[in-house]
C-alpha cells in the first residue's frame, strides 16, 4: 500500500535553474543576488517596511527578542500552544515567557487572557497565527498601545494570510516567518524577519550580520565595518535563497492549491461536524487564511490516539500537534503560566492534522474515506 505522508516537499517553479544561476554568479554566502530578490518579494507580499531573510524562523524570533531589548527579568506574553522557538527566543535573553490560554475557536492567543497577564515587567506580546489564521491583531494592538508594549507576530505559518485586508507580517512592529519544508513556501530550512518600525531597521541589519555594520559599509555609508553590537550569523546561504525565490514567485499557485485542499476536507466532514462528532477549523470572516493546515478536533485523547493508530495502519500520516509549553520541563523551569490553561490542555489532547501539501489532491479521496470510516465506526 502506498503511504501518504503528512508533508511532501515539491518543486513548484524555477528553483533548480535559480540554484544553477546562483552557482554561476560566484557567490554562495549570504546577502547575494537571490537573498536580495527574496527580501524584495517578501516586502511586496507582506507590505512590510523591511524584510531580512534568515536561516530559520527561530533565527528571526531570536532577532526580534534582541530588537525588543529584552533584559533579564522582563516578561513576554505568548500562547503555550506554539512551537518551542517562540518561547526559546525570550528565554535566551534571560526574560520570562508568560504563557496564556488560547481562544477555543481559532486556537490563537486570547486577547482577554493576555490583558489579564500584564504586569509592570511585561515588555512585549507575541501573537502566533496558528494554522495560518491571523490572531486578533486589532485587540492586541490596542492592548500594546495602551501599555507601551511591543507587538510581535510569530507568522511562521501565515505567509499570504490577511487580517482585515492587511497581510500578516505588517501587523506588528516585527514578524517572523518560516520556510521550513512543512510550510506553504519552503526552502528546506529558512525564515525571514519583517520590520515595520523604521527605528529598528539599522539595528536589525547589524544583529543579522554578527553585530557588525557591514550592510552600511556595503552601501557606502561608512568607510569600514566593525563590531558595533551583539548579533549572530543569521543569514542563509545563496543556494537556500535561490530555491526560496523560485517558491515565492509561485505563492499564489501554492496557496490556492492548499486552500482547495482545505475546502475539500472542510466539505467532506461537514455532516460529521454538524452531528457533533468532530470539529473543523474556524476562520473568522475578517480573516483570509492561506490553507496552511487542516485539523480535526476529536472527542478526547483516547479518540485521537485511536484515530492516529488506525490511519497509520491505513498508510496515512495524521500527526497531533504541540505539546503545551507550560507543561514541558523547560516551560516549568524557565517560564510561568498566567491564569487557566484549560482550553490549551483540552485542544492539544484532541487535535489531529490531515495531510496538506502541494500535490496531495491526488490522495485526498483516500484520506477522506479512511477518516470517515473511522469516525462513522467509533
Amino acid at each position: 500500500m502506498k503511504k501518504i505522508p503528512f508533508n511532501k516537499p515539491s518543486l513548484v517553479g524555477s528553483e533548480l535553474s535559480y540554484i544553477s544561476d546562483a552557482i554561476s554568479r560566484g557567490q554562495l554566502s549570504g546577502d547575494g543576488h537571490y537573498t536580495k530578490k527574496c527580501n524584495a518579494l517578501i516586502e511586496t507580499l507582506t507590505g512590510a517596511g523591511k524584510a531580512l531573510l534568515t536561516h530559520s524562523c527561530t533565527a528571526a524570533l531570536e532577532m526580534a527578542a534582541i530588537l525588543a531589548d529584552l533584559q533579564p527579568g522582563d516578561e513576554v506574553i505568548l500562547p503555550s500552544f506554539t512551537f518551542v522557538s517562540t518561547a526559546n527566543a525570550v528565554a535566551l535573553r534571560g526574560a520570562v515567557p508568560v504563557f496564556v490560554d488560547i481562544d477555543p475557536e481559532t486556537l490563537n492567543i486570547d486577547p482577554a487572557a493576555a490583558a489579564a497577564a500584564i504586569t509592570p515587567r511585561t515588555k512585549a506580546i507575541i501573537a502566533v497565527h496558528y494554522a495560518g489564521v491571523p490572531a486578533e491583531m486589532d485587540a492586541l494592538g490596542e492592548l500594546c498601545d495602551r501599555h507601551g508594549l511591543m507587538l510581535i507576530e510569530d507568522a511562521a505559518q501565515a505567509m499570504g494570510s490577511t487580517y482585515n485586508g492587511r497581510p500578516c507580517g505588517s501587523l506588528g512592529a516585527l514578524a517572523a516567518f518560516s520556510f521550513h519544508e512543512t510550510k506553504n513556501i519552503i526552502s528546506g530550512e529558512g525564515g525571514a524577519l519583517t520590520i515595520n518600525d523604521p527605528d529598528l531597521v539599522v539595528r536589525a541589519e547589524i544583529i543579522r550580520e554578527k553585530g557588525t555594520n557591514r550592510s552600511r559599509f556595503l552601501r557606502g555609508q561608512v568607510d569600514k565595518y566593525t563590531w558595533v553590537d551583539i548579533g549572530s550569523s543569521f543569514l542563509p546561504g545563496e543556494l537556500v535563497a535561490a530555491f526560496l525565490c523560485g517558491q515565492l514567485e509561485q505563492i499564489e499557485t501554492v496557496n490556492a492549491h492548499r486552500l482547495a485542499t482545505f475546502d475539500l476536507y472542510n466539505e467532506a466532514f461537514s455532516d460529521l461536524a454538524d452531528s457533533g462528532r468532530v470539529r473543523r477549523p474556524v476562520v473568522p470572516g475578517h480573516c483570509h487564511a492561506n490553507g496552511h493546515m487542516f485539523y480535526l478536533l476529536l472527542r478526547d485523547i483516547d479518540d485521537r490516539d485511536a484515530f492516529i493508530a488506525q490511519m497509520r495502519e491505513d498508510g496515512i500520516a495524521t500527526p497531533f500537534h504541540y505539546v503545551p509549553l507550560h507543561s514541558s520541563p523547560a516551560g516549568k523551569n524557565l517560564a510561568r503560566a498566567a491564569g487557566s490553561m484549560a482550553v490549551t490542555d483540552d485542544i492539544s489532547a484532541r487535535l489531529v492534522r490531515l495531510p496538506v501539501y502541494y500535490g496531495v489532491m491526488d490522495e485526498t479521496d483516500r484520506v477522506i474515506n479512511a477518516t470517515r470510516q473511522y469516525l462513522e465506526r467509533n
